[in-house]
């Protein structure tokens, strides 16, 4: 087993990455590194390699497509009226701003499908309501993890039917049809865990006032009880066309088209139409949607291809015979391993996304050997792709919560973003991967 190409290979891949090598050179030599191991030619690695990239090509139009999206959003303004609004709601209680904003985060992912192009825009601003109301920086970013990752995960909607999507296609690719309809009725399990890591974290771990340095800015704002009564900030007519948009592409991909591609497009064309955004802006916002999301989708290019060097290997059925036998076809051991090779490679790669890919090849196989259910498969690889995504230094789920709450250097990226988003959604995730696994 300890000599397996696939097993060498991914060794590498994880290597590379905690050595801060660039993510899709890390993939680019693993996978190469496996086919050589495994006998193949550079030449037919690479081959390989490219071929299989295809196999994400849809995944990757719809993040620029969404990118593009979330550009157009960010032009109106919108976030800033939002930013204003949360304010005045909030009114002095730390537990309501908490929860509005994992609710703003949430539906980033799925209803306003803009990832993390809004905390730039949203969370500095609002430092120095967090500052006077004490409130642990820990729980907002908590709670900015949170919505940036649990409705994916759970929900079949936004990047929810991106990450529904590939799961799907990846077990199809490694013998397992599975229709994508069939994937949220598994994975609310994993989306419940982190609900409850996130209730954990609010109220309990990080309930407890923190104080913060109040620099001259924060003296100037009103407080929050001088928000209050100030008048809410009316929406334009911009504002207006630019939500009927994005609404928009959210009715189309829940529509018989279900298709993300058209319902981005169409969001696109309403807020051109309706003077949201101006025909002079359209390479801006294109521009600025490949710089926001085109790393992500190359990344999901070559990550297709990396699983598609290790199926050509043919170093997988041997790999997950060595386990059954190392196991003792035990399914709570091979459960508990699964679940942490994908903690593993989640946390090295620093995307669910990416994984996903990658821990398919191998665990398809292994779960069908172990005598594991569909429904439980689902479940495994679903848990063990998101695995390490709400905890890894370089996942996009942690750094935006950093950037957002770091303007004033009074928040630590390690562990004020990175350890409490572990502890509060990975070691749930893995209780409910393994638990759940056994049950289905």
């Amino acid at each position: 087993m300890l000599t397996n190409p696939v097993f060498l290979s991914v060794l590498v891949m994880v290597a590379l990455c905690l050595l801060k090598l660039n993510v899709l050179l890390s993939l680019i030599v693993a996978a190469l590194a496996g086919g050589v191991l495994a006998g193949m030619s550079l030449t037919d690695t690479m081959g390989a390699l490219i071929g299989g990239m295809g196999g994400n090509s849809s995944t990757a139009l719809s993040y620029i497509l969404l990118g593009a999206l979330a550009a157009s959003l960010h032009k109106t303004g919108i976030a800033i009226v939002l930013t204003r609004k949360i304010v005045q709601l909030v009114r002095g209680k730390a537990v309501v701003m908490l929860l509005i904003i994992a609710g703003v985060a949430s539906l980033s992912q799925n209803a306003i499908p803009v990832h993390i192009a809004f905390i730039p825009i949203l969370v500095p601003p609002l430092l120095a309501v967090m500052n006077k109301l004490s409130i642990d920086r820990r729980a907002v970013a908590a709670a900015l993890t949170f919505g940036l990752k649990a409705p994916y995960v759970a929900l079949p909607v936004g990047y929810g039917w991106i990450f529904h999507g590939i799961i799907s296609d990846q077990m199809a690719e490694n013998g397992l049809a599975v229709e994508q309809g069939q994937i949220w009725h598994v994975l609310w399990i994993a989306g419940a865990a982190m609900a409850a890591g996130l209730l954990v974290a609010i109220f309990v771990t990080y309930r407890a006032p923190r104080d913060y340095q109040l620099t001259a800015e924060d003296e100037a704002r009103p407080s929050p009880a001088d928000a209050d009564s100030a008048p809410l900030t009316a929406l334009t007519r911009r504002h207006w066309v630019a939500l009927a948009g994005a609404l928009s592409a959210l009715a189309v991909q829940v529509s018989p088209l279900g298709s993300l591609h058209i319902g981005a497009l169409v969001g696109l064309a309403i807020m051109l139409l309706g003077g949201a955004i101006q025909w002079q802006d359209i390479d801006e916002m294109i521009h600025s949607g490949i710089g926001m999301m085109g790393f992500i989708a190359f990344v999901m290019l070559v990550a297709a291809g990396y699983g598609a060097v290790i199926r050509e290997t043919g170093a997988v059925e041997p790999l997950v015979e060595s386990a059954r036998v190392l196991l003792g076809g035990s399914r709570f051991m091979g459960a508990t391993v699964m679940i942490l090779i994908g903690l593993f490679i989640t946390m090295g790669l620093g995307t669910s996304f990416g994984t996903i890919p990658i821990i398919a090849a191998i665990y398809v196989p292994m779960a069908l050997s172990l005598g594991f259910s569909t429904p439980a498969t689902i479940l495994l690889i679903g848990v063990a792709g998101a695995l390490g995504d709400a905890g890894s230094p370089a996942s996009d789920s942690t750094l935006g919560p950093t950037a957002g709450l770091n303007v004033d250097g009074q928040h630590d990226h390690i562990w004020d973003t990175c350890v409490p988003t572990f502890l509060h959604y990975n070691i749930p995730l893995m209780l409910a991967g393994i638990i759940g696994a056994m049950i289905l």
